[in-house]
């Protein structure tokens, strides 16, 4: 089955991540289709806007158990490609040419909170939790820092990152994560009346928008290839490394790591 489902409408695709029995949480087949789909609507003229959401509950839980369990028996090798597949999706997303609305629908982890800050607009629901939770897995979420740190800023990254704690929308919001909360039953409406306000709007103008910000705010954008690949690198050798193993070993066996003293 399709891991991602299209829906269009008046110039609008939606794209929905469709694994509700997993959260919507991502897999190596997962990556490449959302990826796929973003390259192809990228070349499309006819699209206005693109609303990436989950299916179910979750907008996304982050690294899928049966992916990561691959990942663990890996070696540094295929953990580092692995890395710049996740990374390609990320700067894809991040550098789409048309506007993008996060439709946050209920938690993200990991990924997941990687996906939103690469959206131009994200808009939650407000009983959706958050969390960076790598830490607790002996790892970091390197590939998704980029984006993460641009979104909330690095010293807000600071506490996240490093505590691994789970915080609210509220909380999102105040961070720069999220733009806008809406009653569960309001999500929609919320993000109609974003997309009402993009379709006024010359296409032309947008993408030449969205040029800018990036231009201004990323002055070197040579280095975000580097970057790119020194993230691929670090998190591949925390994957093989002794805590990664640790980390990843016992959240699959669902116990406690031995850092914790348990």
């Amino acid at each position: 089955m399709p891991a991602i489902t299209q829906r269009r409408i008046a110039g609008v695709c939606t794209l929905t991540l469709d694994r509700p029995e997993v959260h919507n949480a991502f897999d190596d087949a997962l990556i490449a289709e959302l990826t796929a789909c973003l390259l192809e609507l990228d070349r499309d003229p006819e699209v206005r806007a693109v609303v990436l959401t989950g299916a179910g509950k979750s907008f996304s839980a982050g690294a899928d158990l049966g992916w990561m369990r691959r990942m663990a028996e890996a070696g540094e090798e295929e953990n580092r490609e692995d890395a710049r597949r996740l990374a390609r999706l990320m700067r894809v997303l991040d550098g789409l040419s048309h506007p993008t609305i996060a439709r946050v629908n209920g938690a993200a982890f990991g990924g997941g909170v990687g996906l939103i800050a690469c959206c131009d607009i994200a808009v939650a629901v407000q009983s959706a939790r958050f969390g960076l939770t790598e830490t607790r897995l002996g790892l970091v979420p390197a590939v998704i820092s980029p984006y993460v740190i641009e979104a909330i800023g690095a010293r807000q990254a600071r506490r996240w990152f490093l505590s691994a704690e789970t915080f609210d929308a509220a909380t999102a919001q105040r961070i720069g994560l999220i733009h806008e909360l809406a009653a569960d039953d309001a999500l929609d409406a919320c993000v109609e009346a974003i997309l009402a306000r993009l379709a006024e709007t010359a296409p032309g103008a947008v993408r030449e928008a969205k040029r800018l910000v990036r231009r201004i705010a990323r002055p070197e954008p040579l280095r975000q290839r580097g970057l790119d690949e020194a993230n691929a690198d670090l998190i591949a050798a925390l994957r093989v490394g002794e805590e990664g193993q640790e980390g990843l070993r016992a959240f699959l066996d669902k116990r406690r790591p031995r850092w914790t003293g348990a």
